[in-house]
This record gives C-alpha cells, structure tokens and sequence, in this order.
C-alpha cells in the first residue's frame, strides 16, 4: 500500500554571498533600495515538500506516490525521479508555466532573501485524490492555495487517513480554512513556529485540536519533537547527526518517517523516533534529496542512536 504525498515540486536555486546584507543596505535609503549581490557560489537543488517527502520514503523503503503540478521545464526533475524509482504517475505537467521556482540568496550571517514563483503549484486542483489506486494513508503538504482546499475535501470523501501539513502554506489561509483541514485530518504536524501561529489564527490550543485528530505532531529542531496523542503526550529524542551542514528539508525527511511508521503500523515512540533519526540524515548534507541510505544501514544507526531495534 502507498502513502499520497499531495504538494509542491520546485527548482530550489541556491546563492551564496560571501559578505554580510547590512554591509551593503543603507537603513535611511530603504524608501529607493537598489543593491546588487554577487554570488559566486551557486547550486540548482531538486526540492518542493511532494518531492522530498517522496524521495525519503523511498530511502526508507517505503512505496510513495506523489502527487503535484509542474512546468515544461520538468525534464531533468523527471529523470531524477526515475532514476530513484519514485512513481510520476499522478505528477501532471502544466503547458506554459514553470515548475515552482525557489532563489535564495544566504549571507555570512546565514540572512536570507527569497523570492519564489509558483508557477505550475497554481493548477494542483487540477489532480484530483480519487485518481490514484492502492493508498493506505495520505499527507496534505504545502502546495497551491485551491488544490490544497479541494484534496483535503477528497482525502475525507475517500475515506483515506491524512496528516494535515500546513508549513509554508498556513498564511495562505484564514481561521475558519484553517479549523476545516484540522476536522478532516487524522494527524496535523507542525514546528514550533507554526504551532505559534496556528494557534493564535485558529484560536485553538491543544486540547481542541486533540478533540478532532489522533495526533498532533510538533517539531523543536535540535530539542527533538513532542507527540500528542489522547493518551497523552510523548517527548521523541533527536538523533546523533554526522555533521550539521544543511537544515532544509530536515521537516519533510521526518514526516517522511512519520509516513513510515503509518504504513508499517508502528506505535508512536519507535514512529517518531524513525522520523526523529530522517531529519539526523538530512541535515548532514546540502540540499534535500542529496544524503543517501540503504534500509539496512538505517536500521543499524537506528539501534546505535536510540539502543533498540524497530
């Protein structure tokens, strides 16, 4: 059985300027700012949550199918892809728009300034939940505004479990939006900084979110993650990296393990600790889908860090 991963797919263009902002941004002519940043350091990243939730799943063993929009200029994403053996079957290209497009630009005091473009991301409505066969569980990750209302409505229809994953996309909705895709989801996880927020626009604690869902999950980076279920709360411990090089992409690699857990009907301690030990592995590495492991070699670091098998 698969999970349906719903979400974006992007182009993640990656510059390094190797002086500080403030060095260059005068504060008393921010009214006619004009500043050119030379980057000489540059990378093209696959990235997107749909995409990198799937390509950790895969690692893990698992079988996802994600589901998104994107551009003609898709090509080379495809063939990655491929090459790992992740499904592109419910992946739909749009005519005459881009994939979405992320250009971040990091300072020495690791500042950054992003702008992206969504493109592609705009038409997610346009696939559609019922399409795809064999799904045990669902997650609805950030993606385009309309396709992230509708295939909420259609993961409750089926009657496919979800795990509702507001991330980048929660200032695209107001409270009442907000309150719907927590009634619908099964799970709703969250970092710290979007619990914050989504508690004060929902104007819900915990209690009330935990009297619509199973299970809350929320992210602390390096304080590990805390796991509310109605029988109480769980506190999951971080795993030892290898290095901290890169922590993009460390929250889908642990929903990724969060998938795992689900489809293998694993209870929530060794869940999250699967997903605790993803994030580990992502963050030793730049980019997000650039760190590689074999089943065997994470189960192996998973009895090394937490002292028991799964």
């Amino acid at each position: 059985m698969s999970a349906l991963i719903c979400g974006s797919f992007a182009y993640d263009t990656i510059m390094v300027f190797r002086d500080r902002f403030r060095n260059h941004i005068l504060p008393d002519k921010l009214h006619i700012l004009n500043v050119s940043f030379l980057v000489p350091d540059l990378r093209r990243e696959f990235g997107g949550c749909a995409g990198n939730i799937a390509y950790n799943l895969k690692l893990l063993g698992g079988e996802p199918l994600p589901m998104g929009t994107v551009g003609a200029d898709f090509g080379p994403y495809a063939q990655w892809m491929d090459r790992c053996g992740i499904s592109r079957r419910h992946v739909k290209e749009i005519p005459g728009t881009y994939t979405g497009q992320a250009f971040i630009t990091t300072d020495l005091d690791d500042n950054q300034i992003t702008a992206f473009h969504p493109g592609a991301m705009n038409f997610a409505h346009e696939n559609k939940v019922t399409d795809a066969r064999g799904v045990k569980i669902g997650i609805l990750a950030p993606d385009g505004r309309q396709g992230m209302i509708d295939h909420a409505d259609q993961f409750a229809q089926a009657g496919i479990p979800f795990i509702f994953d507001p991330g980048q996309g929660m200032p695209m909705f107001d409270r009442a939006l907000l309150r719907r895709f927590t009634e619908l989801a099964t799970w709703v996880t969250v970092n710290d900084y979007e619990w914050q927020l989504m508690r004060e626009k929902t104007g819900w604690g915990g209690k009330e979110v935990m009297e619509r869902v199973q299970a809350l999950i929320i992210t602390r980076g390096a304080g590990g993650s805390l796991i509310c279920t109605r029988r109480g709360e769980l506190t999951i411990p971080t795993a030892q990296p290898r290095a901290v090089i890169d922590p993009t992409g460390c929250g889908d690699a642990y929903r990724a393990g969060i998938l795992y857990g689900l489809l293998n009907d694993f209870d929530w301690a060794t869940t999250g600790r699967i997903a605790s030990l993803m994030g580990a592995i992502k963050i030793g590495s730049a980019g997000t889908q650039n760190h590689r492991i074999t089943p065997a070699e994470f189960t192996a670091s998973y009895r090394a860090n937490f002292g028991r098998g799964f």
